[in-house]
């Protein structure tokens, strides 16, 4: 038999043998990858480090109640010992009445090709020119003084997911990656920063040198940093931390946040939460999406969805439990590892972007704050009042001017969504991206 079907081999197996056990239903998932990583500092190697790993997770259900446990071993009697464990630990715990797998209807049967797997696995030799190259530029830059590394990295992930209900999918990931941390300055007046690139596919990666120069330019740009007043003023995020509203934004609309009203949007589902020009996009089938996925981790069929269109919040992210609980249906949410149940979350998730540049975005605005960095979470879920850290430069006349730190800035999420405008630079790299973003009203809190 092909050994790209050998898991699902595996899985069905074990559900075969934990319905004959007992079980009403189950199902169960198969991972396994290997990852590559190499970190060198001012010239010298500091890590090569190679790691391979295989994992396997049961969940069965007895009526409404439901476990799961997880094991490395996959010889017989260790898998029939899983069974075992996890029958008798789920006519233990207390029932549960949003339980359950998918029905048979509910299920993903045509999987999209999605181009997540790179072929090729990159020779350590390539790795180490990778992060040499991105070091020697970082280094390049006048006004660095010191190197905190630069590391390469390479990851192939293989996941299989099998259920009593007929379901068996499985689909394999990719993932590269580039990053240099180096440091400006001497003694206490010393700045650290970085830059990275990650993608599905080597060929997607940026070049390390411009990497490596990146990071020295933000590093060298961040010395003799001023404190500035306690003001209202409008705040400009770059993109890197641009994408905190896109989490705080999902972490709120989660179907368990929902359904035990703990989230400061719970009351608005199908109202204005951003300006009109806004739209939030979640997309499992983005071809070469860093969370790009066939099905979800129930099985379902997931589907491009505009999460916030024209500003108005138009879904939860559901998985199947949640929607039961609030009477809806699954979005296709459901993410799982080996060792608790599926719960939802977003994949692909991005602002769409606007439609002026980000030094228009900015042009009118007298005094104000740029972002590059944020610190702490200081983030109540429930009112969504927000208080963080934040480091970045003085806006003057619609210009950067001196770099900033220690001052904290602050408001309440659902103002600042109202009051959000964007430029018009997204760039995928992490997965959650948004481009250069602007919030007017909020409090910087300075000397």
């Amino acid at each position: 038999m092909p050994r790209d079907l050998e898991p699902l081999d595996l899985l069905t197996d074990l559900i075969g043998r934990a319905r004959a056990a007992g079980a009403d239903a189950a199902d169960a998932v198969f991972v396994d990858g290997a990852s590559v990583s190499l970190a060198q500092r001012l010239g010298a190697p500091e890590k090569l480090e190679r790691a391979e790993g295989r994992d396997l997770g049961l969940r069965v259900l007895v009526g409404k109640r439901q476990a799961m446990v997880s094991s490395t071993d996959f010889r017989p009697p260790a898998l029939s010992e899983l069974v075992e464990r996890a029958l008798a630990m789920a006519r233990a715990v207390p029932e549960d009445p949003y339980c359950g797998i998918a029905d048979p209807d509910q299920l993903a049967t045509r999987f999209p090709a999605l181009d997540t797997l790179d072929p090729e696995e990159p020779p350590a030799e390539r790795l180490v020119e990778r992060a040499r190259i991105a070091e020697e530029a970082a280094l390049a830059v006048k006004g660095v003084t010191n190197s905190d590394g630069a590391e390469a990295s390479w990851s192939r992930s293989r996941v299989a997911l099998a259920a009593s209900n007929g379901f068996a999918g499985m689909h394999e990931v990719t993932h590269h990656g580039v990053t240099a941390v180096v440091l400006a300055g001497e003694g206490t007046a010393m700045e650290r920063d970085y830059d990275f690139s990650s993608a599905v596919h080597a060929a997607d990666l940026e070049d390390p040198a411009t990497i490596g120069r990146r990071a020295g330019e933000r590093t060298v740009r961040r010395l003799r940093p001023r404190k500035v007043a306690t003001a209202r003023v409008p705040i400009v995020f770059d993109p890197r931390a641009a994408g905190g509203m896109l989490r705080h934004l999902a972490g709120a609309i989660t179907g368990p946040a929902i359904a035990r009203g703990t989230s400061f949007l719970k009351d608005k589902l199908g109202q204005r939460i951003f300006p009109e020009s806004v739209t939030v996009i979640d997309d499992p089938l983005r071809p070469r999406g860093l969370r790009s996925h066939p099905f979800d981790g129930e099985g379902l069929a997931p589907m491009r969805r505009a999460i916030v269109e024209n500003g108005v919040l138009t879904t939860w992210l559901l998985d199947l439990r949640s929607a039961r609980q609030l009477g809806l249906a699954s979005t296709g949410h459901a993410s799982r590892g080996t060792s608790a149940p599926p719960s939802p979350g977003p994949t692909n998730l991005y602002f769409q972007p606007g439609s002026v540049t980000p030094a228009a975005l900015m042009a009118d605005i007298k005094a104000g704050l740029y972002v590059t960095e944020m610190m702490g979470m200081g983030i109540n879920g429930v009112t969504g009042d927000y208080s963080r850290g934040a480091a970045g430069y003085w806006i003057d006349n619609g210009a950067l001017s001196y770099p900033v730190s220690e001052i904290t800035i602050a408001g309440n999420l659902k103002d600042m969504f109202l009051n959000l405008s964007l430029a018009d630079d997204l760039v995928f790299r992490t997965g959650v991206d948004a481009p250069t973003l602007r919030i007017d009203g909020m409090t910087i809190a300075g000397t």
